[in-house]
């Protein structure tokens, strides 16, 4: 045998996306601030997109506003992706100026882009939506945020209920942030589904 035969004609060419990006899982959220309950970007994603599916399909229960609650859902389990490229960037030094904001912008582009090259060409079409968040229409971009909120929302929940004041600055400014976005998928979520979090084991059954 020749021990060529991953060259052998009409044989696909690997990619190593799907790989690469399962490494989210090794990295850690909120890396400036002390946790008593560590995250990781790969745990955190798989909060937000249940939380944005579930945010969508409040939104459609009036009928007027219709979403793609699986496609929301999808986009949302991504929506972290480029982080594996550029590790967490933690809130306040993102957004601590528009030089930064604008900075990280174009790095999570480029990212973008590194992600999408890694795919085989006849997929990239196809996944592009969902890497670059820019393809996504505003209504789906808006739910993935605030469930990208509420998931850090209840981070903060838990580690104040953990002892850990550490997070009580920023569970004050996410709170702040989802009230003045006054989204009635949030306040439903808020008021039905969060509770439910503050709540021991013993009790979620009852």
């Amino acid at each position: 045998m020749s021990g060529d035969g991953e060259n052998r004609p009409g044989k696909r060419l690997a990619s190593h996306f799907f790989a690469y990006i399962s490494r989210l899982r090794w990295i850690k959220r909120w890396g400036l601030m002390r946790n008593a309950i560590e995250e990781n970007v790969a745990t955190h994603s798989w909060e937000v997109a249940t939380i944005a599916h579930a945010l969508a399909l409040i939104r459609n229960r009036d009928g007027q506003r219709r979403v793609n609650a699986d496609r929301i859902a999808a986009a949302a389990l991504y929506h972290d992706a480029t982080e594996v490229i550029t590790g967490d960037m933690p809130t306040p030094v993102k957004y601590h100026s528009r030089v930064m904001r604008e900075a990280f912008g174009d790095i999570e582009h480029k990212a973008e882009e590194e992600l999408l090259a890694l795919l085989p060409e006849e997929l990239r079409g196809s996944f592009s939506p969902y890497v670059q968040e820019s393809r996504l229409a505003p209504e789906e971009q808006e739910l993935i945020k605030a469930a990208d909120r509420l998931s850090a929302w209840l981070k903060c929940r838990a580690e104040l209920r953990a002892g850990n004041p550490e997070f009580a600055p920023a569970e004050a400014q996410i709170r702040s942030r989802l009230e003045s976005e006054d989204l009635s998928e949030v306040r439903y979520f808020m008021e039905v589904f969060a509770p439910g979090y503050e709540q021991p084991l013993d009790n979620l059954l009852d």
